[in-house]
């Protein structure tokens, strides 16, 4: 039906009554060069921490993977 020249194409993204559709609350003002060095430094410092307590907390793991297996095998030899 094409009488109607402000109707759409019926998808529910778009407003009703002609109005924009504004969702969520207003945009902060786009951050400067220094803040976003600044939190790009900050991020990078916690993804290193974060790597390096990994790799000290993984060998742990791994061996008490090991001594799990260990005692799972034993429960099944006669």
């Amino acid at each position: 039906m094409t009488s109607n020249p402000n109707a759409g194409d019926g998808s529910a993204d778009e407003p009703v009554g002609g109005a924009p559709l504004r969702a969520g609350p207003p945009q902060d003002p786009p951050e400067t060069e220094a803040e976003r060095r600044k939190r790009r430094a900050v991020f990078l410092r916690e993804l290193a921490e974060a790597r390096e307590l990994r790799e000290r907390v993984q060998p742990r793991r791994t061996k008490e993977r090991r001594m799990r297996e260990a005692m799972r095998m034993r429960t099944f030899r006669i």
